[in-house]
């Protein structure tokens, strides 16, 4: 088990896994279920063209659309949802089927391949 152990008053012990500053701090992460370590803020994928925060995959579908990425249909990958950007293109995005499993992981693997275009950020700002 990697990470860091942390020792309360009360000499109890608990494993943080991916340490931030602000799962220290914290005993209760502020933002449970998000994607990183315990205590990270949530992030959303935000579509710089038109400022827009991405909800869903048909928000993302249109806007890499409008960038020359089209659906790939694999039938071997039933469970993902896949972009593709031209034939000639080794460039792939996968994602999860389901909206509900889209983590950071993926926000960034688009960021990546489109950089002037998404940016991911802290869900407050």
């Amino acid at each position: 088990m990697s990470g860091v152990w942390i020792f309360d008053k009360n000499g109890v012990a608990r494993l943080i896994a991916n340490p931030t500053r602000e799962s220290f701090e914290q005993k209760v992460p502020p933002y449970p279920g998000t994607a990183t370590a315990p205590g990270a803020r949530p992030r959303v994928l935000v579509y710089l063209p038109a400022n827009l925060v991405i909800r869903s995959y048909s928000d993302l579908e249109q806007c890499l659309k409008e960038l020359g990425w089209s659906r790939y249909h694999n039938s071997s990958c039933p469970d993902l949802l896949q972009f593709h950007k031209s034939e000639n293109s080794v460039d792939l995005i996968s994602l999860p089927k389901e909206f509900c499993n889209f983590k950071i992981l993926h926000m960034y693997d688009i960021v990546v391949k489109n950089r002037s275009y998404f940016e991911a950020r802290d869900a407050g700002l």
